[in-house]
């Protein structure tokens, strides 16, 4: 397991002129402004009023400031909310924060799925909190913490495409050429399956209640009775 991120200090030189916080805030407000790729040492130093250089006391390449970025606007989730000793309720109240906390800063879901990133402070205590809300759960550490990967995993990808189908602008005209694309192959006799699928009654299609329904499938899925996850036979 990666190293938590090291304490508000430079590594060398002379007293900076800022603290390691305020350098990853304008990387954070960057970044939400601009996108993640908008996010250079030059461009953090030219927003806090810095030579580049000094950056490097502070983080020795992009992937360390990176790190920084993730494990700090994870601090906006804590205090987390107490749980409620339903595991499966504490565990879907922590999922609806993290979509919460991505869409407010849409770089995240990049970050953290095409990124390596340590484990800061702030999401070591997430971390923490999601294992204490697994405990009653009939899983192993390594499963739990596979858990949380998993949880935090599924919401990255959610947000991504809610965030991609928000930002085209032909979106319903996509989604409704699709369905009848769908509609036509279902009719043709050689998808019988497909065709039962689409003729099931409809959902509510608002990111909302689609992430709702996901989140549910996949919560109330790991309830895995002893010994299934090492391939035990389970029978009706």
């Amino acid at each position: 397991m990666p190293a938590p991120a090291s304490p508000d200090r430079p590594r060398r030189g002379r007293r900076p002129a800022f603290t390691r916080e305020e350098i990853t805030a304008a990387a954070v407000a960057l970044a939400d402004a601009e996108g993640l790729d908008a996010v250079t040492m030059r461009a953090v130093a030219a927003r806090v009023g810095a030579g580049v250089m000094s950056l490097y006391s502070y983080a020795p390449d992009k992937e360390t400031l990176l790190e920084l970025m993730v494990d700090q606007v994870g601090g906006e989730l804590l205090p987390p909310a107490p749980l409620g000793g339903d595991w499966r309720a504490d565990l879907k109240a922590l999922a609806r924060d993290q979509r919460a906390l991505m869409l407010r800063h849409p770089w995240l879901p990049a970050a953290l799925t095409t990124h390596r990133t340590a484990l800061g402070p702030n999401t070591l205590a997430m971390l923490e909190h999601a294992l204490t809300a697994l405990r009653p759960l009939p899983l192993d550490g390594a499963a739990k913490l596979e858990v949380f990967s998993l949880l935090t995993g599924f919401v990255a990808s959610h947000v991504s495409h809610e965030l991609t189908r928000a930002a085209a602008a032909d979106a319903p005209e996509r989604a409704a050429a699709e369905a009848r694309r769908l509609a036509a192959v279902a009719a043709d006799g050689h998808h019988p399956e497909l065709a039962r699928a689409l003729a099931a009654p409809g959902r509510p299609l608002t990111p909302e209640a689609t992430f709702t329904r996901f989140l549910d499938r996949l919560v109330d899925g790991l309830d895995t009775p002893p010994g299934a996850e090492a391939g035990t036979p389970q029978h009706a």
